[in-house]
């Protein structure tokens, strides 16, 4: 009896897997990995202000330990090897694959955590009312503000 039930249950799954594949695909082709691995909570008392880092138009959120970067509307975060991509600065955070990283982002220079002197802090509600206008016109290539100087005014 019970070796019965336990091929009849055994039936009931082969069965049920079988009709879950969609017709003309074959079992196997649709293969999904998922990360489980989810970067920690970073709290924020306000939005916080990020500065653009130098010959890209990519930002970052200086003062916390966590790598966050804004690029071309979307938040980036780097975390144990994975990349993750939210619509806000605090997440959700969802886990995207290495080539779908922006350059400007995946390949940010070693040393874009120093400030030197004249770098700008943007408060979040501009970069948020901004960031196609600068990226659309070039701002930061002809304006320079942030970099550490500001036109007009030569290097410091």
């Amino acid at each position: 009896m019970k070796r019965g039930l336990l091929t009849f249950f055994f039936g009931v799954v082969v069965m049920a897997a079988a009709v879950s594949y969609p017709y003309g695909e074959a079992a196997g082709t649709d293969v999904h990995v998922g990360i489980n691995i989810v970067p920690p909570h970073v709290v924020f008392s306000a939005p916080p202000s990020v500065v653009v880092i130098p010959g890209t138009y990519a930002y970052f959120i200086p003062g916390i330990k966590a790598d966050i970067f804004f690029y071309d509307g979307y938040w980036y975060r780097p975390y144990r090897s994975y990349w993750y991509r939210a619509h806000r600065y605090d997440g959700p955070w969802v886990y995207i694959e290495p080539r779908r990283v922006p350059g400007p982002v995946l390949h940010v220079p070693h040393d874009f955590r120093h400030l030197r002197p004249g770098y700008e802090r943007i408060p979040y509600g501009h970069l948020k009312k901004n960031w196609k206008k600068w990226q659309r016109e070039r701002h930061w290539d002809r304006h320079e503000r942030g970099h550490g100087r500001e036109k007009g005014r030569g290097r410091h």
